[in-house]
């Protein structure tokens, strides 16, 4: 049939030859090879795609050429084993079934699970990976279907309640409190669905009748119907406002006292959820105690419990001292340290973290954190794999660590802070750097321990890695670091020869070279150059480096700043940059140029370049009769220079004898010293009448301890300069025991203070944070031991 419509023979009428007789008979034509007898190819190179010298194919048989065989061939091959009956049959079936089909794509439930098997709907997906069209619209069809039953829903839910809301106040507000209860559970159950919930918080008389079942009934299932209902509102910003104008707070506050788990638990998280979101709640907690009885929960046992209980704390706490003071009052200082100490739980030991770091900038919350453990309990958690944790550890260890420098069992800490210097987060680095800055002042043992620990070269790396202005909070705390242990404990001579193998001295150069570099920064390198100074090996190479026209030049612009007041008569008031006094500038560059000069190619420098030092040493004496640290320091520099003959003589060149002179009879024993050593120095190439009424005065003037002590050669020369920043040099001869040593070398650590930020995500749907200070608290990293 097929072959026919196409004008083609049917196959039926193909002559029935036998073909191997055909064969021979056109053999027997044509002498030619045919190909079929010596098997080689004879069809044209068009019509073949055999390449040249494959095997032949094999000559079809009588058996292959049969017609049925063809015909039955063709029908499996083509017709997948279909009668036109039944391909006829399967698209009626097909045509007859499509609303079947979109009907159980899309509303499967309308599908009659009793059908037979011979009346199933056929499918028309053939690949499995590729669904049809009806199957891709089954999906959104069913959320659509869904959203329109919800929104039916809602809508009942809604008018359901509006309708019931009267009756619901009436029986809230019944006597009898059987009814009362009744009315309490379905008002709760009311409240778990959006549609009522919304009802019932936009009505406020609702809320205050559920306010007033709770606080007038005894009954626990009314209590906790009623927590439970105001919980739910609380869930949304609406429900917030109404509980807070319907005088709920109060309510809730005396139900943090209640034995019922439950209860305890739907207060909390309400007046929590109340204190992050609606204005005007925190004054309202505290007017109605609730800050006490938080305290008073601190005890319990349930984590979850705690760590929302211990937020509400930290909210009350930040920026209010009125709330630090009575959180310290309470006693919360013990329970939240044995928290913090005890607890596993994450979310609880940071809101507990959060807790302390608000409380460490009180003075009094700060003193009882350290003395009851605080910083090791914070230590404890460094390594912990919480990164929030650890950072309101640091940021309280940072508030603190001026409170601990005389704390003992820290070995633990300060080794966590030294391998957190290695952290590639730029915060944690700050911190650890600050704290161990804290640690270290005046603080021997404390000292020893972090250089023992690898503290030098640590603190030199983190310098190296951030000498960039913009690096300053982290380049800051770390000179800080290193000026407290290159001075003052046993490790203090292999803390200033390991800066050198480090690699330090550079940068520390290229850190009072830097124009951008602001005055705190500046004046911590100058302490710690002058305490690196104290090591002979490290003279060569900071004048190899630049340090001493560096120094001399800071020296002169602080003594600018300093004429300029004096030429503008504006006093004794003192001249402050970025916080820092020009002042404390100029005692600190000359005390690292004195201990310098304890060199001599050092002093020959000072004496011959072309910055002339030896002016200014001269006028800061007749400028700070009344300062001694800077007269102390100044004819410290001045006996050193005065070693040299060209350094004695420039001295006395600018008119400097008579103000030297007067300095015999200073108080201060070290400055009279200093001054009789450079007059002793000055007068070497005087006439020896000069020299001998010169011997008698500094005879009588220095041997006030001492009347029958006579002056013998160099006064310098019977005492040892230990170098420290503020130190007296020491004499049997010269110094009274008793007089008390002068200098500013023991300054306090630096107190941080201020409330810091969050540095954490919320601990859930109703935790969140609300610190916005500043971080640094508005403080400086220069105030501590030099």
């Amino acid at each position: 049939m097929y072959a026919q419509r196409q004008g083609m023979y049917d196959i039926n009428q193909i002559p029935q030859t036998d073909p191997q007789s055909t064969t021979m008979q056109w053999h027997q034509s044509y002498h030619a090879d045919s190909g079929v007898q010596s098997g080689a190819t004879s069809h044209a190179h068009s019509m073949s795609n055999r390449s040249r010298g494959a095997e032949p194919e094999p000559m079809a048989t009588s058996d292959e050429l049969d017609p049925e065989r063809l015909l039955y061939e063709w029908e499996t091959n083509y017709g997948h084993g279909y009668t036109p009956q039944q391909v006829d049959a399967m698209s009626h079936q097909l045509n007859e079934t499509r609303s079947q089909r979109v009907r159980a794509a899309m509303f499967p439930e309308t599908i009659s699970t009793a059908a037979t098997p011979d009346a199933a709907i056929p499918s028309t997906q053939f690949d499995p990976g590729h669904p049809t069209a009806v199957q891709r619209l089954s999906e959104p069809s069913l959320m659509l279907k869904h959203a329109v039953i919800n929104l039916i829903n809602y809508q009942d839910d809604a008018d359901l309640a509006t309708r019931c809301i009267p009756e619901l106040i009436r029986l809230l507000n019944d006597e009898d409190q059987v009814v009362v209860s009744q009315a309490a559970n379905m008002v709760h159950q009311l409240s778990k669905k959006d549609a009522s919930r919304h009802a019932i918080m936009n009505s406020p008389p609702m809320v205050a009748a559920v306010i007033n079942a709770m606080h007038q009934s005894n009954d626990l299932e009314t209590i906790r119907c009623a927590a439970g209902t105001l919980h739910n509102l609380s869930q949304h910003g609406v429900g917030l406002l109404s509980i807070f104008k319907s005088g709920g707070i109060p309510a809730l506050v005396r139900l943090l006292q209640h034995p019922v788990e439950a209860v305890l638990f739907y207060a909390i998280t309400t007046l929590h959820n109340l204190l992050l979101h609606q204005e005007g709640s925190k004054d309202a907690v505290k007017q109605a105690g609730g800050l006490q009885k938080m305290v008073a929960l601190l005890n319990r046992s349930n984590v979850k419990f705690l760590a929302i209980t211990t937020d509400c704390l930290q909210i009350l706490a930040y920026g209010n001292p009125e709330s630090k003071t009575d959180i310290y009052q309470c006693g919360a200082i013990e329970p939240l340290i044995t928290i913090l100490r005890d607890a596993k739980y994450e979310k609880l030991l940071w809101t507990t973290s959060r807790v302390l770091k608000v409380l460490s900038v009180d003075g009094n919350c700060k003193s009882a954190i350290v003395k009851l453990g605080g910083m090791q309990a914070l230590g404890d958690h460094l390594d912990h794999q919480s990164q929030r944790l650890v950072q309101n550890c640091l940021w309280t260890l940072r508030n603190l660590s001026d409170a601990a420098t005389k704390q003992d069992n820290l070995e633990n800490l300060l080794n966590k802070l030294v391998m957190m210097l290695r952290n590639p987060d730029r915060s944690v680095v700050t911190c650890a750097a600050g704290v161990l800055s804290n640690l270290t002042c005046n603080n021997s043992h404390n000292k020893s321990i972090v250089v023992q620990c690898a503290g030098i070269e640590t603190l030199v790396k983190v310098i190296l890695a951030n000498d960039g202005p913009d690096k300053a909070d982290i380049t800051e705390p770390a000179v800080c670091a290193l000026r407290h242990l290159t001075s003052r404990h046993q490790l203090a001579e292999k803390a200033q020869n390991e800066v050198r193998e480090k690699y330090g001295l550079p940068v520390l150069v290229k850190l009072l070279q830097s124009p951008t570099n602001r005055w705190p920064i500046i004046k911590a390198v100058i302490g710690l150059i002058r305490n690196l100074a104290l090591c002979p090996l490290n003279h060569a190479p900071l004048r190899e480096y630049g340090a001493l026209p560096r120094l001399v030049e800071l020296l002169q612009r602080a003594y600018q700043d300093i004429s300029q007041r004096r030429i503008n008569n504006q006093g004794p008031v003192p001249i402050l940059h970025d916080g820092i006094s020009m002042d404390d500038i100029i005692e600190g560059t000359v005390g690292a140029l004195h201990q310098l000069a304890r060199d001599k190619h050092n002093r020959v420098s000072m004496i011959r370049s072309q910055q002339a030092p030896i002016p200014i040493f001269v006028e800061l004496i007749y400028v700070y009769q009344n300062n001694d640290n800077i007269l102390r320091v100044t004819t410290a520099v001045l006996c050193e220079l005065s070693q040299e003959k060209e350094g004695a003589e420039l001295i006395e060149q600018q008119n400097a004898t008579q103000a030297i002179t007067e300095l015999l009879h200073s108080q201060n024993e070290a400055i009279a010293t200093y001054a009789a050593a450079i007059l002793f120095r000055m007068s070497e190439d005087k006439p020896g009448d000069y020299r001998k009424r010169l011997s008698v005065e500094l005879s009588s003037n220095l041997s006030r301890g001492d009347p029958g002590m006579e002056w013998v050669g160099d006064p310098t020369a019977s005492f040892h300069d230990e170098g420290m920043w503020g130190a007296t040099p020491s004499s049997s001869h010269h110094r009274n025991p008793q007089t008390p040593v002068s200098g500013h070398y023991d300054h306090p650590p630096l107190d941080f203070g201020g409330d810091l930020p969050d540095l954490g995500p919320n601990i859930g749907d109703h935790m969140g944070a609300m610190d916005t200070a500043h971080p640094m608290g508005g403080q400086q990293w220069y105030d501590s031991d030099l």
